[in-house]
This record gives C-alpha cells, sequence and structure tokens, in this order.
C-alpha cells in the first residue's frame, strides 16, 4: 500500500511539471495587451491571395498560441495592432527537366514587412525584411494538371505565421 503511495506521489510531481501551457496575454507582451487586431495585410503585388492567406494564418497562430482576443479588423478597440505588407513576391523555376524542357519545381519567394503598435501608437514590435521560400513540385501532365502554388503559398503562410508570431512572444 505505502509502494502504492509513493509511486502515485512520484507519478503525480512528473506529471504536473511537464511544461505544457499556453502563453497568457501577459507573458511576453507589455501588460495591459488583451486585444489584437491583425488587419488583411497590404500587398506592393501582383500576386492573387498570399495577403489573405498570410494574415488568416497568422491570426491563428496568435489564437493557437495565446490567450489574446484576436480580431481580423482594424478596431481602434484593440490594445495593439500588427499591419504587414507583402514587398515582393516572385515565383521562379527551380530546377528544370531536360526529357521535358520545362521546369519541374518552382520556388515561392516573399519578403514581408510587419509592425506591432500599441494603442498609443508605440511600436512594440518590427521586422522590415521577413523572407520566406517555399519550393513545389510542377505538374507536367496536362491531363492531370493540378495548379501547386496556391498550396505552396498555404505552407509558407504557416510557417511565415509560426516564426512572426514566435519573433513578437519572444522579443520582449
Amino acid at each position: 500500500m505505502r509502494f502504492f503511495a509513493m509511486l502515485s506521489l512520484a507519478a503525480l510531481v512528473l506529471l504536473s511539471g511537464c511544461g505544457y501551457h499556453t502563453l497568457g496575454p501577459s507573458a511576453h507582451l507589455p501588460a495591459g495587451v488583451q486585444t489584437l487586431a491583425v488587419p488583411v495585410f497590404a500587398t506592393h503585388t501582383d500576386a492573387y491571395h498570399t495577403e489573405t492567406a498570410m494574415t488568416q494564418a497568422v491570426i491563428r497562430e496568435f489564437v493557437q498560441r495565446t490567450r489574446l482576443r484576436v480580431t481580423a479588423s482594424d478596431s481602434a478597440e484593440a490594445d495593439a495592432t500588427l499591419h504587414g505588407t507583402i514587398l515582393k513576391e516572385a515565383i521562379l523555376p527551380y530546377t528544370y527537366n531536360a526529357s521535358t524542357q520545362q521546369s519541374s519545381s518552382f520556388l515561392i519567394t516573399v519578403v514581408a514587412s510587419v509592425k506591432l503598435t500599441a494603442r498609443d501608437g508605440r511600436v512594440l514590435y518590427q521586422n522590415d525584411n521577413y523572407v520566406f521560400r517555399q519550393q513545389y513540385q510542377s505538374t507536367t501532365d496536362l491531363a492531370t494538371f493540378l495548379k501547386e502554388d496556391p498550396a505552396a503559398t498555404d505552407r509558407l503562410s504557416r510557417e511565415f505565421a509560426r516564426q512572426l508570431v514566435a519573433d513578437v512572444l519572444e522579443g520582449f
């Protein structure tokens, strides 16, 4: 009986210290930041959908990793606002298939700028040069052609969001 009690106590101690938790709004952001506005990113490119995919990924990542109330609009009631701008987006051939004489994979490169400001105008975080790349394979058979760049853009957006949120939360 005593052995069982000691074993239970040891298990309880080990499990209680696992370290898993979500970050609260005051963990790394200034006190008082409870709500965060993330309006749709601006874009200086002709690419379609990237600004939406990146904004949605950033919102999703903040919701998952913090207890902040996150809104997708530019709300005046928000304690902080994260503005993003896609400065450049390029899709370039990455590898070449000599037998078909076509590119067999492509590389998407996105350069973005972000700024997190408090309601009073203080800059809480800023990075003017986020560079992210994502490779994808091209379909060479026209009968089964599937446009792969939207999926690559979504993957790139998730990676961007993970890095951005980590930088914001750990930057203080």
